[in-house]
């Protein structure tokens, strides 16, 4: 089977696209960039750089991918963008290489990008992540799978997203966002557990009440949010428990995070 390619297309010669791959008008596709199976690049697309696209892919009209990264500290570097299997890549979204030689700008398994998305240097998206029109991701961002990111907001640098996480349209993320919670505002705020999420991701009625448990904790109780943390200790051993407490443990100890986006009761973020 020949490649589909559209003649108004301009491929490099050392570009390698597999043969199912389908390549629509005035595509433009740079020399190392690599292309898996039945992946569809619709028109105007631009991919260049070191970018490796993994199978199934959809990439609609103005895409572009691979391109430098927004960083005055670049310096040239051959950086790369790795996307994996079955992604949606929408209308005018951008997604940067990484800043320095061997880092990587990675988009994982069957996501969704709405249009006009950014993803900047050295963004990090798992698999299953929803981002909503007009979302812009600063460099470093991490966002763990099955979160949902509404449309018209922010994302600092260095923020992680937790898993199962829902963020409200036009809410300013500036801190880390907690898995299995929904936060909405500006300023930013944890709000609720992101139930419809759970309940779709099949949690068990178990793991409902032990999550409950665990908001009611830190963002309801006369707890401080470190107190609330310690009382996580005493809940069940649970897999969903484990990785909350993790996740808020590595965000006020790990370099370059940023801390936890209080809830509506919660004290100050030194608390």
């Amino acid at each position: 089977m020949t490649t589909l390619i559209h003649p108004t297309a301009v491929i490099h010669p050392g570009a390698q696209l597999h043969p199912t791959v389908q390549v629509g008008a005035y595509a433009v596709i740079g020399e190392h960039v690599k292309v898996g199976s039945d992946t569809v690049i619709c028109s105007h697309v631009v991919i260049n750089g070191r970018t490796e696209i993994g199978a199934r892919n959809q990439i609609f009209p103005g895409a572009v991918i691979g391109s430098e990264p927004q960083d005055l500290k670049y310096d040239g570097s051959l950086s790369l963008v790795k996307i994996g299997d079955d992604n949606l890549i929408r209308e005018y979204v951008t997604i940067n290489r990484a800043t320095n030689a061997g880092e990587a700008t990675i988009i994982g398994n069957q996501n969704l990008l709405m249009a006009y998305v950014h993803v900047a240097h050295n963004c990090v998206i798992e698999d299953q992540v929803v981002i909503a029109n007009s979302v812009a991701l600063a460099g470093h961002v991490y966002i763990e799978s099955k979160a949902r990111l509404s449309g018209v907001l922010g994302v600092h640098q260095f923020v992680h997203i937790g898993q199962l996480a829902m963020i409200g349209g036009m809410t300013r993320i500036d801190r880390d966002v907690p898995p299995f919670m929904l936060v909405e505002g500006n300023p930013s705020r944890v709000r609720s557990l992101n139930l419809v999420g759970l309940k779709r991701a099949g949690f068990t009625s178990e793991e409902f009440g032990l999550l409950k448990k665990a908001f009611r904790l830190l963002y309801r109780s006369d707890y401080s949010f470190t107190q609330g943390l310690e009382q996580l200790d005493l809940l069940p051993d649970n897999p969903s428990i484990e990785h909350l407490r993790q996740f808020i443990r590595r965000s006020q100890t790990e370099p370059q995070r940023r801390g936890i986006i209080p809830g509506g009761k919660q004290k100050s973020r030194e608390d």
